[in-house]
C-alpha cells in the first residue's frame, strides 16, 4: 500500500484549521497547514502536495487569486484543489469547477464525513488524470 499523499490545508481560523488537520490525520493523511495563502504558496513552490484544501476568504489572498498562483507554478502537476467555504449553495458545484477547483466542501463541515469527502474528491480527480 502506497503512503497517503501530503495534504495542504490553508485556513486562517486556528480552531477550524486544527479541526480539519485532526480529522485528516485520523484518516491517516499526512497534513501540513498554513494560516495564509502566501505562506502556503511558498511551501507549495518547493513541494507537490497530494491536494490543497483551502478556505476561500483568507486574510492575504482570496481563493481565486491563490488558485491562479498555484496553477502558474512549474510543479503544479495537476494538484487537486478543494475549496472550503461558507458561501456555498448546491448549485455552486459548476461555479467552483469553473474557477479551477476540483470540488468544494460547504462550511460548517460535517466532522463525520469530512475526511471521507476529501478521499472521494481525490479518487475522482485521480480517475480523470
Amino acid at each position: 500500500m502506497s503512503p497517503s499523499p501530503v495534504l495542504c490545508v490553508i485556513e486562517d481560523n486556528t480552531a477550524i484549521r486544527n479541526l480539519y488537520c485532526a480529522l485528516l490525520k485520523k484518516a491517516d493523511y499526512e497534513v501540513v497547514d498554513f494560516e495564509n495563502g502566501y505562506s502556503a504558496l511558498a511551501w507549495i513552490e518547493g513541494n507537490t502536495p497530494g491536494c490543497v484544501i483551502m478556505d476561500i476568504l483568507l486574510p492575504d489572498l482570496n481563493g481565486t487569486e491563490l488558485i491562479d498562483m498555484i496553477k502558474d507554478l512549474p510543479n503544479d502537476s495537476n494538484i487537486p484543489l478543494i475549496a472550503v467555504t461558507g458561501f456555498a449553495q448546491p448549485e455552486d458545484d459548476v461555479r467552483y469547477v469553473e474557477l479551477g477547483f476540483d470540488s468544494y466542501i460547504a462550511k460548517p463541515v460535517d466532522t463525520a464525513t469530512f475526511a471521507e469527502r476529501v478521499k472521494t474528491i481525490l479518487a475522482a480527480h485521480k480517475s480523470r488524470t
